[in-house]
């Protein structure tokens, strides 16, 4: 298990847990980043990076990405 921000760019991982405050956890589950589903990193900048999760493309910081474990 690794957080996304270690994550390949391109490739498919699943998400295994979602770290983090409960208000967190509940913000991340609603962006659609819940255990079970995949994820793929389309790119990284300094850590932030952008993915593909549940049909949807989205940008999460690398504060937020280092919660969620693959």
């Amino acid at each position: 298990m690794m957080p996304l921000t270690l994550a390949a760019v391109g490739e498919e991982n699943m998400i295994k847990k979602v770290g983090g405050s409960p208000e967190t956890r509940k913000f991340l589950e609603s962006l659609g980043f819940v255990a079970g589903g995949l994820v793929t990193v389309v790119s990284e900048i300094s850590g932030n990076v952008i993915v593909n999760v549940k049909e949807s493309r989205v940008a999460v910081s690398k504060e937020m990405a280092a919660k969620i474990m693959v």
